[in-house]
């Protein structure tokens, strides 16, 4: 195993366009930060795992129940940026980010996407991410899943809230990919993100490791059998509750 020290970190806004304050919503007995936060520091696969935040509320919550947490000294758009600003004076190898809205963290796809970085291939791995296969057409269809195709080595060839690829024939099953934003980055992989302007796709589409790709950085991509439910809508948190 050839990989440095590696660190999670939980990127938490607690205003979120499409459900305000979803991270400090109840799921079973305590907050889906919380349950964020416990889960990943149980896989113990990291050196160590913190919160990085804007909010006092969320700070407040992880750290008064025993956690890590740091405050965001500016404003960041995304939680990669949020993530850099926290990790830029740190001695690390590999950062892995935690979406914050991911309560079922487990071990397995945490363990699939750090094992990337390993070996003499492993080398050239900058960033990486998961995906679960979408069989449903509802959710196939739904901008909120954003969906990723892939080459035969499974780097990504394009990330999209529309349905990629589109099927014109009928002949031939289509496996469809849905992007879960939990990334590994290669700290100066990640440094380097901050630095670049936004991109056109990345704009066009509001994902933001396009900007990965149109600034000609592969992203492996790992599939993964279960990563539970994302908390985006309110919908979401009665699935989650469901699934506990």
């Amino acid at each position: 195993m050839n990989r440095g020290s590696t660190i999670a970190v939980i990127p938490a806004r607690y205003a979120a366009t499409r459900f305000p304050a979803k991270l400090m919503q109840q799921l079973g007995n305590k907050s889906v930060i919380r349950h964020t936060y416990d889960n990943t520091k149980a896989t113990g696969l990291f050196d160590e795992v913190f919160v990085a935040t804007d909010s006092d509320i969320i700070y407040n919550e992880i750290t008064s129940n025993g956690g890590k947490a740091v405050m965001s000294i500016k404003q960041h758009e995304s939680g990669s940026d949020r993530i850099a600003e926290a990790v830029a004076d740190m001695d690390v190898d590999i950062v892995v980010n935690v979406q914050g809205d991911e309560p079922f963290v487990q071990k397995e796809p945490l363990q699939k996407l750090l094992e990337v970085f390993e070996g003499e291939e492993g080398q050239d791995v900058q960033v990486a991410s998961l995906m679960q296969v979408l069989t449903e057409q509802k959710l196939i269809n739904d901008p909120n899943y954003v969906k990723v195709a892939v080459d035969n080595k499974m780097n990504a060839l394009f990330f999209s809230r529309s349905v990629i690829p589109y099927s014109r024939s009928s002949e031939g099953s289509i496996i469809y990919y849905e992007h879960i934003g939990v990334y590994a980055f290669r700290k100066q992989a990640l440094l380097n993100f901050t630095n670049w302007p936004m991109t056109p796709l990345e704009s066009a589409e509001k994902i933001e490791c396009l900007r990965y790709l149109e600034n000609g950085v592969r992203m492996k991509m790992i599939v993964t059998e279960y990563m539970g439910v994302e908390i985006d809508t309110p919908e979401d948190l009665e699935r989650a509750a469901k699934l506990l």
